[in-house]
């Protein structure tokens, strides 16, 4: 009984934050409470999460829990990890873009070294 009320604290933390991020990413949102709601439904009703599982081909209803929870956590980590490359990706293009549009080079000096005195310096 103690397991079931912290785990409906939890779920419907997860439901309330899914609520507060739906104007933001409504598919994020929307796929948040489902998962929640199924938690909680499945917190209360065991045996129909063993049902499932056994009719699935799992054991236990926990398991079956449990392997999904895996699932979708891999699914976030690669998507994540996408999303991170991406982005540096991006960051590195942006850097070059920079760094190029920020050049100078030195005035032409005849034979003398090149140097790089503000007065003889001019941008690209």
């Amino acid at each position: 009984m103690i397991a079931q009320l912290a785990l409906t604290l939890l779920l419907a933390g997860i439901v309330l934050y899914a609520w507060s991020e739906h104007r933001r990413s409504p598919v994020v949102g929307l796929l948040s409470m489902i998962s929640a709601f199924a938690g909680l439904y499945f917190v209360w009703m065991p045996a129909h999460a063993t049902l499932l599982a056994e009719r699935s081909g799992v054991g236990r209803g926990v398991d079956l829990i449990i392997y999904t929870w895996v699932a979708i956590s891999l699914l976030v980590l690669l998507n994540l990890h996408l999303k991170l490359r991406a982005q540096m990706d991006l960051i590195t293009v942006l850097a070059r873009h920079l760094a190029i549009a920020g050049a100078v080079r030195p005035v032409d000096i005849g034979a003398d070294a090149p140097s790089l005195q503000p007065e003889k310096v001019r941008p690209i």
